[in-house]
């Protein structure tokens, strides 16, 4: 009888060493996608924050069409640059 319990021992320890790499590389591929969602997300918002901006700078008049293109290239690149920090 305790010959029996080591075997089934034995065959837990082994499946249980099979097994758990794979729940870990599950766990971190799904944080992985959780940081690119919200990089995306991130870069979604920065677009649409720099179209706002670059329609505010035109009809304002304050600004040459070249500076307010300028000034949406920049916070679009601002975006770019936290979303690589939020996704590395």
């Amino acid at each position: 009888m305790g010959n029996m319990k080591c075997r089934i021992l034995g065959v837990m320890l082994t499946v249980a060493l099979f097994v758990y790499p794979f729940i870990i590389q599950h766990a971190n591929a799904t944080e992985r996608g959780d940081q690119r969602r919200e990089a995306r997300d991130t870069r979604q918002d920065t677009r649409q924050d720099a179209r706002s901006t670059k329609q505010d700078c035109v009809t304002s008049d304050d600004k040459s069409n070249h500076d307010c293109r300028q000034d949406k290239r920049q916070k679009k690149q601002d975006g770019r640059q936290e979303a690589r920090r939020i996704k590395y």
